[in-house]
């Protein structure tokens, strides 16, 4: 047997409740009903049983670019209307490598700085 990825654990120096509602949000996923603001964590539960997001407070800023980072595919929208709604909801465009054949991803960063990515969907 392997073990499975139970919990994805981020962590953030400001409120760690303000940045699980940027990805509660961008996600779809509530946050845990015992959450709430100034709490030193916060969980986004995935309601289909994946892993659960943990936001964490911590003292240390990011010093470099995250190594591991989240690659989400859209349903529902291209990928150009997801970085839109990304943006809107508080994310930062870092890099457009979208390949002329429609390939590649776009690289944002969330209100803290960790960068994800949005790759291309089926809507394209």
């Amino acid at each position: 047997m392997y073990p499975t990825i139970r919990t994805i654990t981020v962590d953030c120096t400001a409120d760690p409740y303000d940045l699980a509602l940027f990805w509660s949000a961008l996600l779809g996923r509530p946050l845990n009903d015992d959450d709430k603001p100034g709490d030193p964590e916060a969980v986004i539960q995935d309601p289909a049983g994946g892993p659960t997001l943990l936001f964490v407070r911590v003292e240390e800023g990011t010093s470099a670019k995250n190594r591991i980072h989240l690659d989400l595919e859209p349903h529902g929208r291209t990928r150009e209307e997801e970085v839109e709604r990304a943006k809107g909801l508080g994310a930062r465009l870092v890099a457009d490598r979208t390949r002329p054949d429609g390939g590649g991803w776009v690289v944002l960063a969330d209100p803290e700085g960790n960068q994800f990515c949005v790759e291309r969907g089926a809507l394209r």
